[in-house]
């Protein structure tokens, strides 16, 4: 029985049972004391909108808040840990529930990072600093080349790809208002476009997987009429072709059974209740003339608006001649999503996520030396994904030439994601994840669109303030050589040598 109801029934008849037994035994009557605060705590729990724990878990839930009341001291054992035994990620967790409560994210005993580890990383400052109030504190880009009739302006800093289906609808619904409150993207991942995405109207990137969930024809190919209809939404600002995901690259997208209900089975034309297996890759094409056609009849079809592809670097070789034939057509995509092999998923073969792709670094360096190499650049923007939480990794990210970024572990944090990991099996705890319909019920959408705009614009205006402190106006102005990494107990090395820089047109 789920853990609320349960409670509830429990609530009625416990205090009947104790005074039932109150007339043999009067010494029960004493068990008030304990049960009515019990009963009384469970009915503030479930009553209150802010923690989706506690509304599903009736009492039992307060002893997570327990925890993190007396962090780190005894939360750093609940977390993941390096090979040395030190917490890793308990920072960027607690920046973001800091940041998407909006409370003060000031902490005491400076740095909480070992800075003689290798690979630790920082910037340079500036003794010459730029004063952040005078800068532009919600940054744009201007997404959209010559070919592009309709460019859209962009926020630094967007919701990457994440299903209706792999979310619940409540955690779309949340997502959705806080890209409309802070003015940001919310990309629909390859689940396709359901009506909690265009409730509240806010900022769309839809994402066209080898699926073709929401323009897929009855073969499970790509429809254009479906895909002329949806495209055209006033709410869908860009499309986006997805060839791999960082988290599994080679393998198609995975919805079990469990998660596949009728209304998300009905959105997606796949039968209801069965596991769904994307393709490893597209039938609409099978080469690098072929994705080009394909990207510009999509821009065609949706009336000129930007359309761009998003992959995780495997072959150089396969993106070294997508860009060839972007040189030798004239025809090019918008924007470029790169993402990183460490980025996340709902489920993933275990080898696929530890053991393919190349991650976000090595992968967004590479690209944008490519572009610069064959002087593709100008028309095409690169956006990065693959755990970004904080100011500093989209500083590093578009030092790296990226020129804005995605997050989706730290959107569904601020929304309330704990990191159960119970997403491939129905059961988050939260509501974020699931389907079940009693959990996703503790997610109160109101309070989680202000944390999702929250966190969004805390985050934007760290990175202001960072770029300021390194004497940085605009955030294009950043180079590799700001950024500095540890590869050895006694050396460094700046991202400029890391990472060494391609001559322009020298690929041409």
């Amino acid at each position: 029985m789920n853990p609320k109801r349960l409670f509830l029934l429990l609530s009625v008849i416990v205090p009947v049972f104790i005074i039932i037994l109150s007339d043999s035994f009067p010494w029960v009557n004493g068990l008030f004391i304990i049960v009515i605060p019990i009963i009384v705590i469970g009915y503030y729990d479930v009553l209150q909108k802010k923690h989706a724990i506690r509304r599903n878990f009736p009492v039992l839930g307060n002893i997570r808040y327990l925890f993190e009341m007396i962090r780190p001291e005894i939360m750093q054992y609940f977390v993941e840990t390096d090979t040395e035994g030190r917490p890793i990620n308990r920072i960027f967790r607690t920046i973001i529930y800091q940041r998407a409560k909006k409370v003060n994210d000031t902490t005491p005993f400076g740095t909480q990072m070992d800075v003689y580890r290798v690979g630790y990383e920082w910037m340079d400052h500036s003794i010459y600093s730029v004063k952040a109030s005078k800068l532009d504190m919600h940054p744009r880009v201007k997404v959209g080349g010559s070919l592009c009739e309709k460019p859209y302006s962009a926020s630094l800093m967007n919701i990457s790809a994440m299903s209706f289906g792999s979310l619940s609808k409540n955690a779309i619904m949340a997502l959705n208002k806080g890209a409309l409150i802070d003015g940001f993207a919310h990309n629909t991942g390859e689940g396709g476009i359901s009506e909690h995405h265009l409730k509240y109207g806010g900022d769309l990137i839809w994402q066209i997987g080898t699926g073709y969930f929401g323009c897929r024809n009855e073969e499970g190919g790509f429809d254009q009429v479906k895909y002329r209809e949806k495209s055209q939404l006033e709410s869908v600002k860009m499309i986006e072709i997805k060839l791999s995901q960082g988290a599994k690259p080679g393998h198609g997208g995975i919805l079990p059974a469990s998660k596949n209900t009728e209304e998300i089975a009905a959105i997606r034309g796949v039968e209801p209740f069965t596991d769904v297996h994307s393709p490893p890759s597209h039938s609409a094409f099978s080469s690098p003339s072929e994705l080009i056609s394909f990207i510009q009849q999509l821009r065609s079809l949706s009336g000129g608006k930007p359309i761009g592809f998003k992959l995780c670097i495997g072959v150089k070789e396969e993106f070294i001649d997508i860009c060839r034939e972007i040189k030798k057509s004239g025809v090019s995509p918008d924007f470029i999503t790169i993402d990183g092999g460490e980025g996340g998923t709902g489920a993933a073969p275990i080898e696929f996520s530890n053991s393919l792709g190349m991650p976000l670094r090595d992968g967004l360096s590479f690209a944008y030396n490519t572009l610069i190499g064959f002087g593709l650049k100008d028309e095409i923007k690169i956006i990065a994904s693959g755990k970004i939480f904080t100011g500093f990794h989209i500083a590093r990210a578009i030092a790296l030439g990226a020129d804005m970024v995605n997050s989706a572990r730290g959107m569904m944090m601020s929304i309330g994601c704990i990191q159960a990991l119970k997403c491939n099996v129905n059961t988050c705890p939260v509501g974020v994840a699931t389907q079940d319909s009693a959990l996703m019920g503790g997610l109160n959408v109101e309070d989680k669109a202000k944390r999702a705009a929250n966190y969004h614009h805390e985050t934007l205006h760290s990175f202001i303030e960072l770029i300021a402190a390194a004497g940085v106006s605009n955030p294009e102005d950043l180079k590799r050589s700001n950024i500095n990494k540890r590869v050895s107990t006694n050396k460094t090395l700046t991202y400029a040598e890391v990472y060494p820089e391609i001559e322009p047109n020298s690929l041409s």
